[in-house]
């Protein structure tokens, strides 16, 4: 989703075409999205050039090829071979279908960017619009579930098997898809295309009046549902993880599940992380052109293609991190000669694992009575 807020009734000279997602403050305008014209910035800079336009196009078209080929591989991988159909990857899946829908996208940013308007008419223009911002929305979204998940599998995986299963999975993995549909409802509302002062369409969010100030509340808006939110949730989590995760490891008495279960919240933290530092010099940058005015369109545009990679980062964490998802990447692209020993505990069922955790756990109990009616002696009850 990207925001640009230039203003089509304005007079100056044509600025670069911006993605659908949050973009910068203009003199005067409301939101602008995928605009081909524009203004100059408050703070003098003007619009990037054609050959800036060129490039940043083509590497939004690397982003999208290798962004789209990844997520396919990942979706493929998880249908495909049963042992992989666990909670945590139908939530990986579900953040994966929402990059692949962002990527989409992409060709109608692209072909906006070398043309320097908005072709595709308004109907386009609202539904580009709409699912960009939704699957957004949707991908931090998932991150929180799955940081959720993993304080539940780590801080208590004896109650875990009740939540983590691949049915509770589907059920919450559909209620992100229609909380973020709730929270988009302000683009599919206010988006529409409408003409720039020199002639050409841009595709825009047309806030009511008073413009600018609506802009600085939605913008405020993006960021805390979009961004601080999520973010703040899943810190949380970790920070919990972090403080039982000793404690927790020593109650489960397995410690070849222990490590089966640090290597999985290894993977989620990275691509947390990667989410964090793709998307927050976005959000900077909106927040920067709200408050104090400040455009610059380049940088607006490379902090814009900086969050867009992140959705074609994701899978090539998968396969750098997940030993599951290493070994069925080799697999699909024919380089089983790659493969390492395949760990048996890596595709266990988490009931058998947490049934198994339960025993141990118990075992451990049932032996500590015994030890103790050994070492106490008889009550005086049981002498009379």
């Amino acid at each position: 989703m990207q925001l640009n807020t230039s203003s089509s009734s304005s007079s100056s000279s044509s600025s670069s075409p911006l993605p659908a997602t949050l973009s910068s403050v203009e003199d005067g305008g409301g939101f602008s999205l995928l605009n081909g014209a524009g203004n100059g910035s408050v703070s003098g800079g003007g619009a990037p050039s054609a050959g800036s336009a060129a490039l940043i196009s083509s590497i939004y078209s690397v982003v999208c090829v290798v962004g789209l080929s990844g997520n396919s591989m990942v979706i493929y991988v998880i249908f495909r071979y049963a042992k992989m159909k666990t909670a945590t990857n139908l939530y990986i899946l579900n953040l994966a279908v929402a990059d692949e829908l962002l990527m989409l996208s992409v060709p109608f940013v692209v072909t906006a960017a070398l043309l320097r308007r908005w072709p595709f008419g308004a109907a386009l223009c609202r539904l580009v619009l709409s699912v960009d911002a939704i699957n957004m929305f949707t991908s931090i979204y998932c991150l929180t579930v799955l940081s959720v998940d993993r304080y539940i599998a780590v801080v208590h995986p004896l109650r875990a098997s009740r939540y983590r299963r691949p049915t509770v999975a589907k059920l919450v993995n559909a209620c992100v898809w229609i909380f973020s549909l709730l929270v988009i409802l302000p683009i599919i509302l206010f988006s529409s295309t409408a003409p720039n002062s020199d002639g050409s369409v841009a595709c825009n969010m047309q806030m009511p009046e008073p413009e600018h100030r609506w802009m600085a509340v939605f913008a405020v808006y993006a960021f805390l549902m979009g961004f601080l939110f999520p973010v703040l949730a899943i810190c949380l989590c970790y920070v919990l993880i972090l403080s039982q995760l000793r404690a927790v490891a020593l109650r489960a008495g397995w410690q070849q599940r222990r490590k089966s279960e640090r290597k999985i919240t290894v993977m989620v933290t990275v691509v947390v992380s990667v989410f964090v530092v793709c998307w927050m010099p976005f959000h900077v940058v909106q927040l920067v052109g709200v408050f104090l005015q400040r455009h610059d369109p380049t940088l607006s545009q490379l902090a814009v293609v900086l969050g867009y990679a992140n959705s074609c980062a994701n899978p090539v964490l998968y396969g750098f991190l997940s030993d599951n998802f290493r070994r069925s990447f080799q697999r699909i692209l024919c380089l089983r000669w790659m493969e390492a020993p395949e760990e048996p505990l890596d595709y266990l069922d988490y009931y058998s694992t947490a049934l198994q955790s339960r025993r141990v756990s118990l075992d451990q109990n049932h032996h500590e009575d015994q030890e103790e009616d050994r070492t106490c002696p008889p009550s005086n009850s049981s002498r009379m």
